[in-house]
């Protein structure tokens, strides 16, 4: 397994807080440092304000070096795929090319209402076509160019500029849905995630997407499996609930439904995931204020599993 650290700056971090997870995560041996792509808090002030994810992710590569850095995951609802095409490849050549994108169908209609971006009712057609573009552009060669015509958006003679430094760049789809978001992975993802879910319906949700990709003749040890909670570990008891209070999680509820406890829990828990088929866990952490979290998950979990 490898251990990727994902924030939620929506809920209240200026890019210096965000700056300092990511230098810590990559000081510490973490794979990657991810965060949301969200413009709304969900609950709470949301302090001092939200931040672009791609902005701050660009900035951070250039204060980094070895870690990856991506999304969990960007809205197809507010991200044109033209324009998100050229701002990750431009982000993943001002990193060296270490960036990955996570992409989704959007579903946190406030945020849009909030800053008056039309949130559809059919969201799924969109987010195909998106997938199809963003790929097209970064996979037409050099001196070409590409062109789309589909139901919710047309390309003309698009230059397909810039390249990403990876070829592919790595894509990540995630979800529940039982048919259409497998089918989706197994054609365009380097990496499936499922969020939030239980030991049983993570499996499930892996199985899904393997069986996919043996529908259309690929691999399924390509792709990837990986797994994102809400983290907060302790290395007591005392420790573990003043950390999940911090987080605005309730300790009990957390540790049922998320990764929550003693750092032998949390190690248990995730070990029952692995034998479930993930390869990679995102510890989504909520204080971004709390870097010796940070350090006792790379210390005392990390090297268990």
């Amino acid at each position: 397994m490898d251990f990727r650290i994902f924030t939620e700056p929506q809920q209240g971090a200026s890019y210096a807080d965000q700056l300092a997870v990511a230098q810590a995560a990559e000081q510490l041996g973490f794979d990657a440092f991810f965060r949301s792509d969200h413009f709304l808090a969900m609950g709470g002030d949301g302090l001092p304000g939200p931040t672009d994810s791609w902005v701050t992710l660009g900035a951070i590569a250039r204060e980094t070096s070895t870690i990856r850095l991506g999304t969990l995951v960007s809205s197809a609802t507010f991200r044109w795929p033209g324009l998100l095409a050229i701002q990750v490849a431009q982000v993943d050549e001002m990193s060296g090319g270490r960036v990955e994108l996570g992409l989704g169908t959007g579903w946190f209609e406030a945020e849009h209402t909030a800053y008056g971006i039309p949130f559809p009712t059919k969201r799924f057609g969109p987010f195909t076509e998106q997938l199809e573009i963003v790929t097209g552009l970064w996979s037409t060669p050099v001196g070409e160019t590409f062109s789309y015509d589909g139901e919710h958006y047309r390309l003309a003679d698009a230059p397909a500029l810039p390249k990403p430094v990876q070829q592919p760049l790595p894509i990540i789809i995630g979800g529940g849905g039982p048919r259409r978001t497998p089918a989706l992975a197994a054609r365009f993802a380097s990496e499936f995630n499922v969020g939030f879910s239980s030991v049983d319906k993570a499996g499930q949700g892996f199985e899904r997407v393997r069986q996919a990709c043996e529908e259309i003749g690929r691999n399924p040890d390509s792709i990837v499996m990986s797994l994102a909670h809400t983290t907060a570990v302790g290395r007591d008891e005392a420790e573990y609930r003043r950390r999940a209070e911090a987080s605005g999680r309730d300790a009990a509820e957390l540790r049922e439904q998320g990764l929550g406890g003693t750092v032998a829990e949390v190690v248990d828990k995730l070990g029952r995931y692995r034998e479930a088929g993930a390869q990679r866990i995102y510890f989504q952490v909520l204080d971004l204020s709390d870097l010796d979290h940070l350090e006792l998950l790379a210390r005392e979990v990390v090297p268990q599993l």
